[in-house]
């Protein structure tokens, strides 16, 4: 990047004398440099994003909890919320609710950078009638690794099952309580709210769960050897990179959280292991130091793994998980229950503040090998679509952006260095360089055109 300046003044200087590919080049190395990017462009204009920061959803709406049910702000499907959690806080938020459609609210806190937390901190989120009647409810915790992250938890309001409670149309409420021990901080907690709601089936389903995964065919494979594929993790639910069967790579640094999105059919099966790769200082022993974590498409909690360190590489694999059906809602246990329906299923990966203090700030190399088992079937006889649409199926699209093994066993389609022979030269090479800089198109399409257009007009007046 240090070149660059040097290629930009010698641009300018010979532009008279430069083809209109030359000039696109000088502008596209000229952009990356953080030259002409306006008033008060330098580091901080151009500087990376906190590392340790959530990625809220961009249309989330700012909404205040309430401390009574009275004055609760009412939620619609679809939505996604930005909220504030205080210490030992309950709030308090509404939804109406018809008598046929499945809701499900789930609740991410996020402590701030700096935050103290316990093993047994978190949140819990319930959805009650409005005679204060529990309808379900969950809870999620930090866990022992006592390093402060977004955990998730969900709770729904549903009307397929056998019991009579919060059956009816009416009011309910979304109750979402901070969990906190003494002696944790009194910072108050980012909290981001979404709800989903999904319809009811044309015919009654059974109401018996599959059996639990665990033996014979359910059991996990084994995991995949293939080379690893370079894939950024994203910072939130929202941002989550799309990964399908594969290997994957990329760094983690202390402290941060990494999303991925799997898209994951009806009567297909997930697995996934995390490896977190050796380094070359530090000593001791850190236990629980990486925590994967599953969440489903409504962002319900499924199941976690933990992994200890000593410096040297190891894995942990999730746990064998049932293949996605319909009537696994009725079973026991959140890794049954958790895999109800079809859609991309998150798995979260948090590297604990702690290994800087023994191991050093890294970052560290992790591996996440993806497999996806099982023949795609069909999906319920809903009575009509989820909201937001497509939230429990996968799209062609959410296929393709995942990625995963081609028949010539790349994962993700075309090696990043795969050779430029015959595919154009220096024309190709510029769209490397505008790819990889992250550069919107339709901003270096102006800029193109612009400087085209200065060109041709100097050599016009020439002529």
């Amino acid at each position: 990047m240090g070149g660059s300046g040097g290629e930009r003044d010698e641009g300018w200087r010979v532009m008279g004398r430069r083809t209109v590919r030359g000039a696109v080049v000088a502008a596209v190395l000229c952009a990356l440099a953080g030259f002409g990017a306006g008033p008060g462009a330098g580091p901080e204009a151009v500087a990376a994003p906190d590392a340790y920061a959530y990625d809220f959803a961009e249309d989330a709406q700012v909404v205040e909890g309430a401390a009574s049910t009275t004055d609760a702000v009412r939620l619609e499907p679809g939505g996604t919320y930005r909220s504030t959690l205080p210490v030992n806080g309950r709030l308090y938020y509404r939804l109406a609710l018809d008598a046929t459609s499945n809701a499900y609210v789930s609740a991410t806190a996020v402590p701030r950078q700096g935050t103290t937390v316990s093993s047994s901190d978190g949140v819990k989120v319930s959805v009650q009638d409005a005679d204060a009647r529990s309808c379900s409810y969950d809870s999620t915790r930090f866990g022992a690794s006592r390093s402060p992250h977004p955990v998730a938890a969900w709770a729904s309001r549903t009307t397929d099952g056998e019991t009579t409670a919060c059956q009816d149309a009416g009011t309910y409420y979304v109750v979402v309580d901070r969990i906190d021990s003494a002696g944790s901080s009194s910072d108050d907690w980012d909290l981001e709210l979404t709800y989903v709601s999904e319809p009811g089936l044309v015919n009654e389903a059974a109401t018996v769960a599959p059996e639990s995964p665990g033996s014979g065919d359910s059991a996990s494979p084994a995991p995949l050897t293939g080379d690893a594929v370079p894939r950024a993790g994203g910072a939130g639910f929202a941002t989550a990179t799309p990964v399908g069967q594969g290997v994957w790579q990329d760094d983690i640094t202390p402290g941060r959280t990494l999303f991925y999105r799997v898209p994951v059919d009806w009567g297909q099966q997930l697995h996934a292991v995390a490896e977190l790769g050796s380094s070359s200082g530090g000593e001791g022993f850190l236990g629980n130091v990486l925590v994967m974590s599953l969440y489903n498409p409504a962002r319900g909690y499924v199941d976690d793994e933990g992994l200890g360190y000593n410096g040297s590489q190891t894995s942990a694999a999730l746990d064998p998980l049932p293949p996605v059906e319909y009537a696994n809602r009725f079973g026991v246990g959140d890794r049954m229950q958790g895999m109800r329906f079809a859609g991309s299923y998150y798995l979260v990966v948090h590297l604990a503040e702690q290994m800087t203090e023994r191991f050093g700030a890294g970052p560290y190399g992790l591996t996440l090998r993806v497999q996806v088992t099982g023949t795609a079937q069909d999906a319920p006889a809903y009575l009509g679509q989820s909201v937001p649409r497509d939230t429990f199926a996968v799209t062609e699209e959410e296929r393709e952006a995942a990625g995963g093994w081609t028949s010539g066993g790349v994962a993700g389609g075309t090696r990043a260095d795969e050779s430029d022979a015959g595919s154009g030269g220096g024309d190709d090479a510029v769209m490397r360089v505008v790819a990889v800089s992250g550069i919107g198109a339709g901003s270096l399409l102006m800029l193109g055109l612009g400087l085209w257009t200065v060109v041709a007009r100097r050599r016009s007046a020439r002529a």
